[in-house]
């Protein structure tokens, strides 16, 4: 063999070996992409999934809140023993405030009461919560 046949050989391998190569690369980078196409579909049927549960939590909470709840005011006479704390258990509901502060901070607010004294024989305008079924 001459030399340009050698050089002909071998510019002939080194295509042949820049095509596998390319053929490697571009491979690789189709599997790439199924990877994350298939990683995209999964997140996605995650989230619609979630957001199906989600939904319909709610859309079953609000089929069972059928009760209706309406708010009144009683005005009462402060006997002897009577505390904000023992009225406060006395009328308070708990669908209604998250605790018996906030059912005492009400009290107080609504009849301008400074601290935690009452008065016995004064009287006492306080809340509460009569339910029943909605219509």
């Amino acid at each position: 063999m001459n030399t340009e046949e050698l050089r002909a050989n071998r510019n002939a391998s080194a295509e042949a070996h820049k095509s596998e190569r390319r053929i490697i690369r571009n491979r690789i980078r189709r599997q790439r992409e199924m990877k994350k196409n298939l990683h995209i579909f999964l997140v996605t049927i995650c989230l619609v999934a979630v957001s199906s549960f989600t939904l319909s939590t709610f859309r079953s909470n609000a089929k069972n809140d059928v009760g209706v709840s309406d708010k009144y005011y009683k005005s009462i006479t402060i006997s002897n023993h009577d505390t904000l704390w023992s009225i406060a258990e006395q009328y308070m509901d708990d669908t209604h405030y998250d605790s018996i502060q906030d059912y005492i901070a009400e009290v107080r607010q609504m009849n301008s009461i400074e601290g935690d004294f009452i008065h016995y024989g004064k009287y006492l305008v306080v809340p509460y919560y009569v339910s029943h079924t909605g219509d």
